[in-house]
């Protein structure tokens, strides 16, 4: 029971602090960077909870970028993803969300809406070359420059300010 009850408080923590702040009073919601289970850093995510990671398609160089929100189980789920072109292992897969041109060319594919496994998103970070770098409303933060190389899990957290 207490296993379920963590994501359910989570959930309830995270909403309060994207509603605003009368809602949430201390909280607002920030993306915890970690490695081997000590965090590397710390990123506001502004309203929406929306944030997004960029980097460099290693065939193309162009730009990639998936977007993340709240799920509703408080974890994080795909939103959208940018692409420059159908590069190699890019694209769309039928009934997982719409493609729609982006602004400036290359293509998004909106709607997706797919909570990530166990609601945390494990990357390993590319060096410079490939530039993963995480943005939200809130600001910015230097994957790349920060932990090249090393295994992150990207996970979210309501925090005080």
């Amino acid at each position: 029971m207490a296993a379920r009850a963590a994501p359910a408080a989570l959930a309830l923590a995270l909403a309060l602090a994207l509603a605003g702040p009368a809602a949430a009073g201390p909280l607002v919601c920030v993306l915890v960077v970690e490695s081997g289970g000590a965090a590397l850093a710390r990123l506001p995510l502004g309203a929406g909870g929306l944030f997004c990671l960029h980097w460099r398609h290693s065939v193309t160089g162009g730009p990639v970028a998936d977007c993340f929100g709240v799920a509703p189980n408080g974890g994080l789920m795909l939103a959208e993803s940018f692409l420059h072109d159908y590069a190699a292992g890019l694209g769309d897969i039928p009934g997982r969300g719409r493609v729609e041109a982006a602004p400036g060319g290359g293509y998004r594919i909106v709607e997706i809406n797919e909570p990530l496994p166990g609601g945390v998103l494990r990357l390993r970070v590319g060096a410079a070359r490939v530039g993963h770098r995480l943005t939200s409303a809130a600001g910015a933060l230097d994957l790349s420059a920060l932990a090249p190389g090393q295994r992150v899990t990207l996970r979210l957290a309501a925090e005080a300010p």
